[in-house]
């Protein structure tokens, strides 16, 4: 471990003109690979120097958890021998990267460095992106094309078959077990979305075949409804921790519709994509839910301020991380804030919202790419402190406490060291997996609460707390380092005051 990539990593300046900012708030961010060419037109080590600086620029705007796409149309960018390789990744399926690789592995590495959440994101229906596209001679759909559905040009697992949920959750399940990932993230493509002024009907064989008098909307219903139950039972037998989340369509229902609809007038997650996503959440078979509200604050069609609050007084039970267009945000004004931009609004909103657990941005490279400044709003004032992700689990249970906390000195640096708790053979959900150091000055009231006294989120043993040749004295200051589990939650304090 360098004590470079402790200062250059691991250590964030937490100066907040925002106010508080909230101590647990998920700040995720989707980074897609389907239609990005700049993959494939990299070399393996250019494609991992691309990984490390979107982590790098996402951590320095203060987010905390990737969604990185590693499944977009029936493939792997990973290792798999169940489906091929990404086109999106090396220009054509099944062909591997050379030299031979891992990105997902590599993303999760990167990821756990800088402390943040790794969430595999995959598409579980689409098999094409676009009608152009020939599938391999032996790919699934050449050997059973009965499995599959064409609308819009493309190709789909039909959501009916029982093999073809079987198929998705034995991806997943190979994912989960063989990879230390924190969550598996699917988007809100189910049945096909309508094109052309038309609604996806090309399912007639499969309804006489398994639609048993079952009203048609309904049995479509119920066809996803089997996959995300089985979804989440495939997740948690394997690793209890790996959360499951669902980022659907902003709009559940139109109060038109239904009176327990929200206040718009858009496509709608039931009765066009076949989701019954408040279902999912009631039944406990998602652990979050992240809505994408990509419009702007009060857009007729699709008010994203109203949304919000819609999603929230919906939650039933589960966290919700609203999903925002980071475009859209900064490109439009908000007078009612006399303000050229949406963000200061959908941040306050999404903090003021008791189920509202964070926020998503979409996508990653807008972030990342600084558009508008948003990067520099969120580092400087909206994300400028290290948040702890939302906990979940059993609150009850608890990681254990560091050991053997000391200051050090090396090379003219104060090091502040300790012993990593002792973890079981076989990963648990209490194993110690990050850690939290705060640091409160001479005469500081010591609050734990307190999300500006937080210096570091790592998974490292030691941090830089000062360069004796480089700025004032942190002499008089007491540290407290705490452990967090694979489920977030926070162990007992331990503290040193350095005297």
């Amino acid at each position: 471990m360098k004590v470079k990539f402790l200062i250059s990593v691991l250590i964030l300046t937490v100066l907040s003109a925002f106010g508080e900012n909230p101590k647990r708030e998920f700040r995720g961010a989707w980074l897609h690979v389907i239609g990005q060419s700049q993959w494939q037109n990299k070399t393996v080590e250019q494609q991992k120097k691309y990984i490390e600086q979107q982590f790098d620029l996402l951590q320095q705007a203060g987010c905390n958890a990737i969604f990185f796409q590693v499944r977009p149309t029936a493939d792997a960018l990973y290792i798999s021998e169940i489906e091929p390789w990404s086109a999106w990744l090396t220009g054509k399926r099944g062909k591997a990267p050379s030299p031979l690789w891992d990105p997902m592995e590599y993303a999760i590495e990167e990821a756990h460095k800088r402390g943040m959440e790794f969430h595999a994101w995959l598409n579980p229906y689409r098999v094409t992106s676009n009608a152009k596209e020939t599938l391999p001679s032996d790919h699934l759909y050449n050997q059973e094309p009965h499995r599959f559905i064409k609308f819009n040009g493309q190709t789909f697992f039909d959501p009916a078959y029982p093999e073809n949920r079987d198929y998705i959750c034995d991806i997943v399940k190979d994912i989960v077990i063989r990879y230390d990932l924190d969550g598996i993230h699917i988007d809100d493509y189910f049945y096909p979305y309508p094109a052309n002024g038309k609604k996806f009907e090309n399912d007639d064989s499969s309804y006489k075949k398994f639609g048993n008098g079952m009203e048609r909307n309904s049995w479509r219903r119920r066809n996803v409804d089997l996959l995300i139950e089985k979804l989440h039972s495939t997740i948690k037998n394997e690793k209890d921790w790996v959360r499951f989340g669902v980022s659907p369509f902003g709009i559940w229902r139109n109060k038109k519709n239904d009176p327990n609809g929200s206040e718009s007038s858009g496509l709608q997650n039931y009765d066009d994509l076949y989701a019954d996503v408040l279902l999912w959440a009631k039944n406990k078979w998602v652990d979050y839910l992240a809505p994408q509200l990509y419009w702007t604050l009060d857009m007729k069609a699709a008010p994203s301020r109203s949304l919000a609050k819609w999603w929230n007084d919906n939650a039933n039970g589960v966290d919700i991380y609203i999903g925002q267009d980071v475009q859209r945000t900064m490109t439009n004004a908000d007078p009612g804030n006399n303000d050229k931009n949406e963000l200061d609004t959908k941040v306050r909103l999404s903090r003021n919202l008791p189920n509202v657990k964070g926020n998503v941005w979409w996508h990653g490279y807008w972030v990342t790419d600084n558009l508008n400044g948003v990067a520099d709003s969120l580092a400087m004032k909206y994300q400028s402190t290290i948040a702890l992700p939302p906990e979940y689990g059993n609150k009850d249970l608890k990681p254990s406490k560091v050991k053997n906390l000391k200051l050090v000195k090396e090379k003219g640096q104060i090091l502040l060291r300790w012993d990593h708790p002792e973890n079981n053979q076989k990963p648990k959900g209490t194993d110690a997996v990050r850690y939290v150091v705060y640091q409160f000055f001479p005469d500081e009231k010591v609050d734990m609460e307190d999300s500006e006294a937080i210096i570091a989120l790592t998974p490292y043993n030691a941090v830089l707390v000062e360069d004796a040749t480089e700025g004032p004295s942190a002499e008089g200051s007491t540290f407290i380092v705490t452990s967090l589990d694979r489920f977030n939650r926070e162990s007992e304090p331990v503290k040193l005051t350095w005297k």
